[in-house]
């Protein structure tokens, strides 16, 4: 059989493996056998953080609701219980924009929420 010759294509896989570790330290962006291995965890690390993410900011911004309603008088689980039995469908999204950026109107909505526990 006749022996071949990789130059090319592996001079092409090398680089590309270490055009994507650029801006590692040591010999992570130098070798190509530690950049192998760092860019494999890095994909991995991208992909798991991809879904962490959404849940990271779900902790954020029921951490910010919570914080404008017990300055309203009431727990979170109290207000979402509130706003539910009052029909005001509203994610957590807006709710924790409207907490920071809009406390008169996060007031109303906490107001509401407390007329219908009662």
């Amino acid at each position: 059989m006749a022996r071949v010759k990789g130059g090319y294509t592996a001079r092409r896989r090398r680089k590309r493996v270490l055009k994507l570790a650029k801006g590692y330290t040591g010999s992570k962006h130098r070798l190509f056998r530690t950049a192998k291995d760092q860019v494999m965890k890095s994909h991995m690390y991208a992909y798991r953080d991809r879904r962490q993410k959404k849940r990271d900011f779900r902790k954020l911004w029921i951490t910010r609701i919570n914080a404008a309603a017990r300055i309203n008088g009431l727990s979170y689980n109290r207000l979402m219980h509130g706003l539910k039995t009052a029909g005001i469908d509203m994610n957590r999204k807006m709710l924790a924009d409207l907490a920071v950026n809009d406390e008169k109107g996060f007031a109303d909505l906490a107001a509401k929420a407390k007329e219908n526990l009662k």
